[in-house]
C-alpha cells in the first residue's frame, strides 16, 4: 500500500481501521497507530464527538427559541383582556388599535421562533438518525456468524430501520413540543394566578385527574408495544424465509403451509396493533372530555364572580386562555408519553 492511497473503512468503536480492511490493504495496526498519532489518520471517534457537540448546540438554540415562543404565547391573553377591559368596555378605539398592534407584532415573533425552532429540530433529529444508522451498519459488518445467528437478520433489519425511525421521531417531538410544555405549564399557572387566585383552584382538580388518566393508559401501552416489537420481527422473519427459500418452497409444494405461517404471524401483529389502537381511541376522548369540563367550570364559576363584581369580562377570557394553555401543555406531554413506550422498546433493542 502506497502513501496517499485511500484507506479502508474506519472501525466505529476504536476509531482505527477494521482487521479485515487492514489485511486487505496490507497494513498493520502499528502503522495505523503511528498515522493516527501523527495526524495522518483522524479516528472516527473524533468526528462522532464533533457531531454530538453540534447537536448539543442545536438543542440549546432550540430551547432558547422555545422560551421566546412560549413567552410570546403567554403574553397574548393578557393583551386580549386589556383590549376588552380598557378598549371595548371603555369605548377607547385608540387603545384597541395600540394593543392590537402589539398583539400582531408578538404573533409575528412567535411564528418566526416556531418556524426556526422546527427547522433546527428537524435537522438535529434527522442527523441523529443518520448517525445511528451508519453506526449500526458499521457495527453489524463486524459481526461473526455466531453473533448474526444470535440477533437474527430480521431483528437487525428492524433495529436499523423501524427502531431508529421511532427514536428520531421522539427526538423531534421532544425538541419541538416537549421543551415548550414545562415552560408553558409553569408560566400559564403563574399568569392564571395573577388573573384570579380563587378560580385557579380548579387546576388542583383538573391536572391530577388528567395525569391519572394518562398514567393508567400509558401503563397498559408499554407491554403491548413490547409485544408488537416481537410481532414485527416475526413477520420480517417469515417474509425473509419466504423470499430466500421461494424455489425450495415451490419444489416441495409448501405454498399453502407457508401461507398459513404468514397468516398466523400477520394476525398476531394485527391483533396487537388493534389493542394499541383501542387504548389510543380511549385516551384522546378522555383528555378531550376533561378539557371541555375545564372550560365549562371556568365559564360557570367565572360568570358567578363577574356577577358579584369580583372579576372583569376580559379577565375571564384571559383566564380561560391560560387554562387551555396549561391543559394543552399537559396534552403535549400526553402525546409524547404515548410515543415514549415505543421509543423505549426500540432503544432497548426489543
Amino acid at each position: 500500500m502506497l502513501f496517499g492511497d485511500p484507506l479502508p473503512e474506519l472501525d466505529v468503536n476504536t476509531g482505527y481501521r477494521g482487521p479485515i480492511a487492514c489485511r486487505a490493504a496490507g497494513i498493520t495496526y502499528r502503522q495505523l497507530d503511528y498515522w493516527a498519532r501523527t495526524g495522518l489518520v483522524e479516528p472516527s471517534v473524533r468526528a462522532a464527538k464533533g457531531s454530538g457537540s453540534q447537536r448539543l448546540y442545536a438543542f440549546r438554540d432550540i430551547l432558547l427559541l422555545k422560551i421566546v415562543e412560549t413567552v410570546a404565547a403567554l403574553s397574548l391573553p393578557t393583551l386580549n383582556a386589556d383590549i376588552i377591559n380598557d378598549g371595548i368596555v371603555a369605548g377607547d378605539t385608540d387603545e384597541i388599535w395600540r394593543l392590537g398592534a402589539q398583539m400582531l407584532a408578538i404573533t409575528v415573533v412567535q411564528g418566526g421562533a416556531a418556524i426556526v425552532g422546527a427547522y433546527l429540530a428537524a435537522r438535529a433529529s434527522m442527523g441523529l438518525g443518520r448517525q445511528m444508522r451508519r453506526d449500526i451498519f458499521r457495527h453489524v459488518q463486524r459481526f461473526n456468524l455466531e453473533e448474526v445467528s444470535r440477533f437474527g437478520a430480521p431483528s437487525l433489519i428492524t433495529r436499523s430501520t423501524n427502531d431508529i425511525q421511532q427514536i428520531q421521531m421522539v427526538v423531534f417531538m421532544v425538541a419541538t413540543m416537549m421543551l415548550m410544555a414545562p415552560i408553558m405549564l409553569v408560566g400559564g399557572t403563574v399568569m392564571a394566578l395573577r388573573v384570579d387566585v380563587p378560580l385557579s383552584s380548579l387546576l388542583l382538580v383538573l391536572i391530577p385527574l388528567l395525569l391519572a388518566v394518562v398514567g393508567v393508559l400509558a401503563g397498559r401501552l408499554l407491554p403491548r408495544f413490547r409485544t408488537m416489537q416481537d410481532r414485527i420481527d416475526r413477520v420480517n422473519l417469515v417474509m425473509r424465509e419466504q423470499i430466500q427459500g421461494v424455489r425450495v418452497i415451490r419444489a416441495f409444494v409448501r405454498q399453502r403451509e407457508r401461507g398459513e405461517i404468514f397468516a398466523r404471524a400477520n394476525d398476531e401483529l394485527t391483533d396487537t396493533s388493534l389493542r394499541i389502537g383501542y387504548l389510543f381511541a380511549l385516551l384522546f376522548p378522555s383528555v378531550t372530555i376533561i378539557m371541555n369540563l375545564a372550560s365549562l367550570g371556568v365559564m360557570w364559576f367565572g360568570g358567578l364572580r363577574i356577577g358579584d363584581g369580583q372579576m372583569e369580562v376580559g379577565d375571564l377570557t384571559a383566564f380561560l386562555n391560560y387554562m387551555m394553555q396549561i391543559l394543552f401543555s399537559v396534552l403535549i406531554a400526553v402525546m409524547l408519553v404515548t410515543m415514549l413506550p415505543r421509543a423505549q422498546v426500540a432503544a432497548a433493542g426489543g
